[in-house]
C-alpha cells in the first residue's frame, strides 16, 4: 500500500508530544512490512537540518489562503528509510515553537498547503492518514472534491479538538460544511476535528478502551454522539500505541550508567542508587522508589498525586523523584513536598530527557494515576526499564497493565479504579507491601520486561484496518 502520514509533528524531526512518537514510529514499522510510506509536516526553524538534509521537491508553489497566494517550498529529506516531506514557510512556521500562537491560521495554512500540493506530487498514495485536529480540514476537502484516496484520521487526545466559532466559519469559507451532519446526530460543538470524525473513510484513535470511552458523555468532550455514529457503522477502531525499541532500550541506552535486559534485573540497583544520589535521596535499595514523568495537569492526575503523597510517605516511608512540567499549582504544591519531606521527595520540574531515562531505568515503579490516557507511553517505558507500574484503570492503561494477582505471577501492574486520593494511597501501599518479598517482585520485573509493546505487533493492526477498509 501507499501511505501518506500527514502530522503536525514527527520525532525526531519536531517533537512536543506522543502525536511525535507515533508519526515517527509507525512510518518506519509498516515500511518494514513492505508499504510505500511517506511521511509530510510543516518545517519548522528547530529542525535540524544537518542531521536531516533538505533537497527541494517544488519551489515556490502557490497557495491560495482568504484572496491571496502564500508561496511555499516542499523540501525532501529521510527518516530511517521513509521519505519526509517538509513544507517551508517562514512567515507560518518559521518560529521555534510548534503549538502556541496563532495554531487555527497556522494548521489552516498547513492543510489548504497540502490539499494543493498533494496533486503535484510524482508520487501519488493509496491511503492519506491525517493526525488530530491540526490536519482535520485536509480530511474534508479530499472528501468534498472526490479527491481520489482513502483517508484515515487518528484522534490522540479527544480534549484538543480545534475550537472555532462562526466568525472563522465564515472568514474562511467552511460555514456550509458544517450544515450536513446526518440527521440522527446532534450537531457538534464547532470543531475542526468533528469535520474529519464525520468524513474521514476510517477512524482510529490509540487504543481499545478509549475508542470505547469515548462514545460515551463522560468521555466524548462533546463529540460522543458524532463517535457513536461513527462506531456503529464499524468506522471506529482503537490500535494501542507502540514503543520504538531501538531508542527505547536499556540494554544499548547511552544515558544510562548501566545498561542491562529482561534477564538481567539485578543490574538496575546500580541504577537506582544513581538516581537517588542525582535526585539527593538517601542511598538504600531496601526503600521502595517512586517514579513519575509526566506533564503536571489534571488529565494525568497529578491532582490526586498531589493530594495523595503525604499520606503515601508516612505510611509506607517510599521515595519518589518526580520530573514535569505544568500548572504553576501543581507544580509548587510539589516543590512544597519535597521542602517538608527532603529525604523522601525530590522535584525536577523541567522537560528533561536524561533524567526520563534515569528514572525509568531506577525506580521500582511508575505511577500513572490518569483522570483520562488515550494511550499512554511511560507505563510502557516502565515495564520494558523493569519498573513496574501503579495505574488508573482507563484508556490505553486498561489495555496495556492487567492487575497484578496476589503473588505477582499474573498481571503486569498495580491498578485502582476510583478516581480518588484514598484509591491512589491504597494501590501505592499494596505495591509497597509487595516490594518486601523481593524474589516475587524480581520475578516479575523480568516476565514485565519482556512484554512486547514494540510498533511492529501495532503496525500490523494498522495494516488489517487499512486493507478492510480498502475492501469497503
Amino acid at each position: 500500500m501507499k501511505i501518506l502520514f500527514v502530522a503536525s509533528e514527527a520525532a525526531p524531526l519536531a517533537k512536543v508530544g506522543g502525536l511525535a512518537d507515533v508519526a515517527g514510529s509507525l512510518p518506519v514499522a509498516l515500511n518494514s512490512l513492505g508499504h510505500d510510506v511517506r511521511i509530510l509536516l510543516p518545517q519548522y526553524a528547530t529542525l535540524n537540518t544537518r542531521r536531516f538534509p533538505l533537497m527541494t521537491e517544488i519551489k515556490d508553489f502557490k497557495v491560495p489562503v482568504q484572496g491571496r497566494d502564500v508561496l511555499v517550498n516542499l523540501n525532501r529529506t529521510n527518516l530511517n528509510g521513509v521519505p519526509v516531506y517538509t513544507l517551508e514557510n517562514p512567515q507560518y512556521f518559521g518560529g521555534k515553537e510548534i503549538y502556541g500562537s496563532f495554531e487555527l491560521e497556522r494548521f489552516f495554512f498547513f492543510s489548504r498547503a497540502v490539499f494543493e500540493i498533494l496533486p503535484k506530487l510524482t508520487w501519488q498514495p493509496e491511503i492519506v492518514h491525517c493526525h488530530d485536529w491540526m490536519t482535520s480540514l485536509l480530511i474534508l476537502w479530499l472528501k468534498k472534491t472526490g479527491y481520489p484516496v482513502s483517508t484515515v484520521f487518528t484522534i490522540h487526545n479527544l480534549a484538543y479538538q480545534g475550537f472555532v466559532d462562526a466568525n472563522y466559519l465564515q472568514n474562511h469559507n467552511l460555514k456550509a460544511y458544517w450544515e450536513q451532519f446526518p440527521p440522527d446526530v446532534p450537531r457538534p460543538p464547532s470543531t475542526l476535528m468533528s469535520q474529519a470524525i464525520l468524513w474521514a473513510d476510517l477512524v482510529t484513535t490509540v487504543s481499545e478502551t478509549y475508542a470505547r470511552e469515548i462514545t460515551t458523555p463522560e468521555f466524548g468532550v462533546g463529540l460522543d454522539p458524532l463517535l457513536r455514529y461513527r462506531a456503529s457503522s464499524g468506522k471506529l477502531v482503537g490500535i494501542i500505541n507502540g514503543l520504538d525499541y531501538e531508542y527505547w532500550n536499556p540494554q544499548t541506552d547511552p544515558v544510562l550508567p548501566v545498561n542491562f535486559d529482561s534477564e538481567g534485573m539485578e543490574k538496575r540497583v546500580l541504577n537506582k542508587v544513581a538516581l537517588q544520589k542525582v535526585a539527593g535521596l538517601p542511598v538504600n535499595k531496601d526503600i521502595p522508589l517512586i517514579g513519575m514523568v509526566q506533564r503536571m495537569d489534571e488529565q494525568k492526575g497529578i491532582d490526586i498525586a498531589a493530594q495523595s503523597i503525604e499520606s503515601i510517605l508516612r505510611e509506607t516511608g517510599a521515595q519518589f523523584v518526580i520530573l514535569g512540567k505544568g500548572q504553576e499549582y501543581y507544580e509548587n504544591m510539589l516543590r512544597q513536598a519535597g521542602v517538608r519531606f527532603p529525604a523522601q521527595v525530590s522535584v525536577f520540574v523541567a522537560f528533561e530527557e536524561a533524567m526520563a531515562h534515569l528514572i525509568y531505568s531506577g525506580c521500582d515503579m511508575f505511577l500513572m494515576p490518569s483522570r483520562f490516557e488515550p494511550c499512554g507511553l511511560g507505563q510502557m517505558i516502565a515495564m520494558r526499564y523493569g519498573a513496574l507500574p501503579i495505574v488508573r484503570h482507563t484508556g490505553g492503561l486498561v489495555d496495556t497493565v492487567p492487575e497484578f494477582s496476589p503473588d505477582l505471577s499474573k498481571g503486569s501492574g498495580f491498578v485502582f479504579h476510583d478516581y480518588t486520593p484514598a484509591a491512589l494511597i491504597k494501590a501505592v501501599e499494596k505495591a509497597c507491601e509487595a516490594f518486601k518479598d523481593q524474589k516475587a517482585w524480581k520475578q516479575a520485573m523480568q516476565r514485565v520486561g519482556r512484554l512486547d509493546f514494540s510498533w511492529r505487533s501495532s503496525a500490523k493492526k494498522y495494516e488489517d484496518a487499512y486493507r478492510q477498509m480498502l475492501k469497503k
